[in-house]
């Protein structure tokens, strides 16, 4: 029931008006913030399917249309036209750089990337073979402590600070975490390549394809932001406490480490070596998919926001298809593109909006790269990288900032006594 755009909920007795707040686009929300204290009650929203925890200026997503903007700017425009460096500066500052602005980030990014004296060393206390997400989420909060002068989150300039610090120290780190893994010597950055392929260079070493370094700088770019998900809702939880941006950061890189976040695309990995080890075809397997055959599961298709093809899977499939060209012929490409012409001609999938996402093809791209499959999610943070700071630094600046804290409906025991002897 609504008056004026405005809801009204009856709770026993009483009548209570909500106020909407427009939105330019897409979904407005009702203010329920009175709620609690007019009714006693609160609302229960398992997974914060229907509840916005803010207002926000980043970015917008229609999923039943399949639409993605950063600051406004369509994905398939920018994925296209911009260099990840632009988008970062376009996702933090609101606006694309001037080729001034561009410089100076550029420049701050660079100088960033070469780590303080005596942080290495903290890479000596893990093992080799470890995980390098997990070293990457260890390392991260020690880089904030070389930064005394970037951990105010009340100075602007101490925030301009941490947050180059971030941009260009996290591909470094996410680097020398690969080589600890697998007991290797780091290699140093080197200020005369760009930013991804300095990141390229410090992973492998030697020359480095420009044609990789090209589609990795989009692939960070289509990862650059998406809206209040998972990592970014815990940057923000986070950073409501004024946590400083590092500390913040590594919340989000923790909720990232996932499976059922960013490990989606090592997981459609291991689902077409699995296809591949029964020889199944690709019919063969998602006939097992639609009979709901024990064990078998579809990975890489479907998305909890978008209900038709996701705009960046259809960019990042023209992008394999050019770089597993140039490597030669893949078995794998063949048989996922085999999964993916049945579920777009096949009601069964149609009809429960199974379209591929993101991850179904960017796992091969990464592959075809060198990268091992447990870098996945690392590559992930590197892209996130700029969409964490904004959501944080937009937060900080909200002068209606509150503590995070979510209410809960209690269902445990009521009150009762410790036994006695």
């Amino acid at each position: 029931m609504t008056s004026q755009g405005n809801a009204t909920f009856t709770a026993d007795d009483k009548e209570l008006e909500f106020p909407i707040v427009e939105a330019v686009e897409g979904c407005s929300g009702y203010d329920i913030s009175a709620l609690m204290k007019e009714t006693g009650n609160v609302t229960l929203d398992v997974g914060f399917v229907n509840t916005a925890s803010c207002k926000s200026a980043i970015t917008y997503i229609d999923g039943d249309q399949g639409i993605l903007r950063y600051r406004g700017y369509p994905i398939d425009q920018i994925a296209e036209n911009a260099s990840f460096l632009e988008v970062a500066a376009l996702l933090i500052d609101g606006e694309l750089p001037s080729q001034a602005r561009l410089d100076e980030i550029t420049q701050a990014v660079a100088k960033a990337s070469v780590l303080p004296e005596g942080l290495e060393k903290i890479f000596d206390a893990f093992p080799t073979g470890a995980h390098p997400m997990l070293i990457l989420a260890s390392v991260v909060p020690a880089l904030g402590t070389y930064y005394a002068d970037a951990l105010s989150v009340k100075d602007d300039a101490a925030i301009d600070k941490a947050t180059a610090v971030l941009l260009g120290a996290v591909p470094t780190l996410a680097a020398y975490s690969y080589r600890k893994s697998i007991g290797e010597s780091f290699i140093a950055p080197d200020a005369s390549l760009g930013y991804v392929e300095n990141f390229l260079h410090m992973m492998f070493g030697g020359d480095v394809d420009q044609a990789t370094a090209d589609a990795l700088d989009m692939l960070f770019t289509l990862h650059g932001d998406h809206e209040q998900n998972c990592s970014a809702s815990t940057v923000r939880m986070v950073g409501s406490a004024e946590a400083d941006l590092f500390q913040s950061i590594t919340a989000g890189i923790g909720a990232l480490s996932g499976p059922l976040h960013g490990g989606a695309n090592s997981a459609v990995l291991e689902m077409l070596e699995k296809i591949q080890s029964t020889g199944d075809s690709a019919e063969d397997f998602m006939d097992k998919v639609k009979n709901k055959v024990d064990g078998v599961k579809l990975m890489g298709f479907g998305h909890r926001v978008y209900k038709s093809y996701d705009p960046r899977a259809a960019i990042v499939k023209k992008a394999t298809h050019s770089i597993l060209e140039k490597n030669g012929k893949d078995e794998q490409l063949e048989l996922a593109m085999g999964l993916e012409e049945r579920a777009l001609k096949d009601d069964y999938f149609v009809q429960r909006k199974l379209y591929p996402n993101v991850d179904f093809y960017t796992g091969l791209i990464y592959k075809s790269m060198g990268f091992p499959t447990n870098m996945f999610t690392v590559l992930f943070a590197i892209g996130r990288m700029p969409g964490w700071i904004a959501q944080w630094r937009e937060q900080n600046k909200d002068a209606a900032k509150k503590i995070g804290r979510p209410r809960q409906v209690y269902v445990g025991a009521t009150e009762r006594d410790y036994p006695t002897k």
